[in-house]
């Protein structure tokens, strides 16, 4: 995967997330969008020798990154995380902000990504954090 091809599906991902939440969340999302990344979210077996492991970004969260600014953290030596969770954290009326919860293990081989049958390549589309009490069908307010 080239970065540029990275780059479309954090954008597609992205806005597929955006309309996903938009089932769910009452505020007004807009398509200015901030990340926040969190790396090494797998607990990974360094002896994995197919994949490239960073165990230094043990606990690593970078907050308020643009989307070229997520592709110069993640995109690595030509290899993405494996699995790259999305969802819409907040909204402000200048912009939506998403969570990236990453693998730790990072491959170049699309097979290996968890969501490519989807199209997504290695992102999975999940829906905002529910609120304690949460009933289907009933919209809230993100914080």
């Amino acid at each position: 995967m080239t970065k540029q091809e990275f780059l479309f599906h954090l954008k597609g991902a992205s806005l597929v997330s955006l309309k996903f939440a938009e089932n769910y969340v009452k505020n007004k999302l807009t398509t200015d969008f901030k990340y926040n990344v969190i790396l090494n979210a797998s607990t990974d077996n360094p002896n994995l020798t197919q994949f490239d492991i960073y165990p230094e970004d043990d606990g690593k969260m970078k907050l308020d990154f643009t989307d070229n600014e997520v592709v110069e953290l993640i995109y690595r030596n030509g290899k993405v995380p494996v699995w790259i969770d999305i969802n819409v954290l907040k909204s402000s009326r200048k912009s939506t902000t998403f969570n990236l919860l990453c693998s730790g293990r990072y491959s170049d081989d699309k097979k290996e990504y968890y969501y490519n049958d989807n199209g997504s390549g290695p992102f999975g589309i999940k829906s905002p954090k529910l609120p304690i009490g949460y009933k289907e069908g009933q919209k809230f307010k993100l914080k």
